[in-house]
């Protein structure tokens, strides 16, 4: 009997979702087909696999092809299961059926998910095991690569961050169409990949603050928050549960140690240099965290991943923050804070009202563009108050400043090691000391706007960070 029949009259596993289960679900195509797949682990084992479908006969024998392939291997063994996996399973499925082997395949990484959030033991563990966060671009497809070239056992991750209809998931490194690339990148390289949703906290750690921020007045930096609160955190704790003794990412960014630990080191290219955005990681997280592509360019990235073959090898890089894409920050804030337009005044420094601005959240600190204002010379956002709805503007001059107030700083050295200060992410570090609650700079500085990170270095290494203050 051909696999489709065998698998069409006689499934696999069809049945009730097992007490305690781990279940997936996929479904919606255009001919409403249904899948629903359950897992039971233990011991790092898929020790009971049932299924149940609607649909088309196709549909039913993709799900059942699945259980075959995944009931009795080890979690990572299942998170190498692919749609294609399933449908060479079946002896092959004509364009037209494919469908069903992707829904059978994302209702097993659905479930698959729920068990790697879950606080449940993975996998035993192995010294040569590294985690990599796969994003769906082409920096983490190449770390991920070049860590399987060098040995390691590799578990790719990708991480569901957020998902908005009025979004564009395909420009997104987080959205639920950005899983679907990882994964097909992941499976590509012969590597298990897990999904981790952590939509709950991510909104809770990043957007709300981003949006109590702009409601505050000030221009906060999600990544960075991100990056020291959420993303890493995740994927260090699931590398435990998976035996994984470190966790590689994309970023451009290099570590070395002083003698005293690890610190985060700017990468060999200065122009695509991250630690900005790595300043919140801690140290001790630093000790299992590895950055592949911190010796190597852009250029030098895109042809490896060319050499390999890799799908995305000439994806085109996502300048929006991952919540952003698709989207603008006004229209974001108006519909995610009720931040609305709410005209008010633009005056100078010394009070004079000079125009109307539609909200003090359209603008920030530096900004020349869209002022709306006719002046006999160029004109800068130099401050703003949440409070009175004001935009202060005044010439490049009067932006200057050599002193920089900080908030929630800390420090991983002592503040005397502290000798340059980066205060934008596109911006070059500037020479600095530290005096109290503030930043002396060397050289006068312009654009410096409360609510971004202080990223205080000390050479080329970050030795702490704080928020600039208002």
């Amino acid at each position: 009997m051909h696999p489709f029949e065998q698998h069409l009259t006689q499934p696999r596993g069809r049945g009730p979702v097992p007490d305690g289960a781990f279940v997936g679900s996929a479904g919606g195509s255009a001919c409403g087909d249904v899948v629903r797949i359950a897992v039971s682990v233990d011991d790092a084992a898929l020790i009971t696999v049932t299924f149940d479908a609607e649909g088309c006969g196709a549909t039913l024998a993709a799900a059942s092809a699945c259980a075959e392939l995944t009931e009795g291997k080890n979690v990572l063994e299942a998170a190498r299961v692919s749609s294609a996996a399933i449908a060479a399973e079946l002896g092959g499925l004509s364009p037209g059926k494919l469908h069903a082997a992707d829904l059978a395949a994302d209702a097993l990484h659905r479930a698959l998910a729920h068990a790697a959030a879950s606080g449940t033991h993975l996998a035993l563990p192995n010294r040569d095991r590294i985690l990599v966060g796969l994003s769906g671009g082409v920096d983490s497809a190449v770390a991920a690569y070049l860590c399987a070239q060098d040995g390691h056992d590799v578990v790719a991750v990708t991480l569901k961050l957020w998902a908005d209809q009025e979004g564009d998931g395909e420009r997104s490194c987080c959205s639920p169409q950005a899983v679907l690339t990882a994964r097909g990148v992941a499976h590509s390289l012969g590597l298990p990949h897990l999904t981790l949703d952590l939509e709950d906290s991510f909104r809770t750690a990043v957007v709300d603050d981003y949006l109590s921020e702009h409601a505050a007045g000030r221009t906060p930096n999600p990544c960075v928050r991100c990056n020291g609160f959420v993303r890493f955190d995740a994927m260090l704790a699931l590398a435990d549960r998976l035996g994984a003794s470190a966790l590689a990412t994309g970023h451009y960014a290099r570590i070395a140690d002083d003698g005293d630990g690890p610190l985060l080191t700017r990468a060999a290219d200065p122009r695509k240099d991250q630690t900005y955005m790595l300043a919140g990681l801690r140290p001790e997280a630093l000790r299992r965290i590895r950055f592949p592509l911190g010796d190597l360019t852009k250029p030098q990235v895109r042809e490896i991943a060319r050499g390999a073959r890799l799908a995305v090898a000439d994806k085109r890089e996502s300048q929006d923050l991952c919540f952003l894409a698709g989207t603008s920050r006004e229209r974001f804030l108006a519909r995610h804070a009720q931040i609305g337009d709410a005209p008010g005044d633009v005056v100078d420094t010394a009070g004079r009202v000079l125009g109307t601005h539609a909200g003090h959240h359209r603008y920030t600190v530096g900004q020349r563009k869209g002022l709306g204002v006719a002046a006999g010379e160029p004109l800068y956002v130099v401050s703003k108050d949440a409070g009175t709805n004001q935009v202060v503007v005044g010439p490049r001059t009067q932006l200057a400043t050599h002193a920089v107030p900080l908030t929630g700083t800390v420090l991983h050295r002592a503040d005397t090691r502290v000798n340059r200060v980066k205060l934008r992410y596109r911006s070059e570090p500037v020479p600095c000391r530290v005096v109290g609650a503030e930043i002396l700079l060397e050289e006068p500085t312009t654009g410096v706007a409360p609510g971004q990170t202080a990223c205080l270095m000390d050479g080329d290494r970050v030795v702490g960070h704080a928020v600039i203050a208002a």
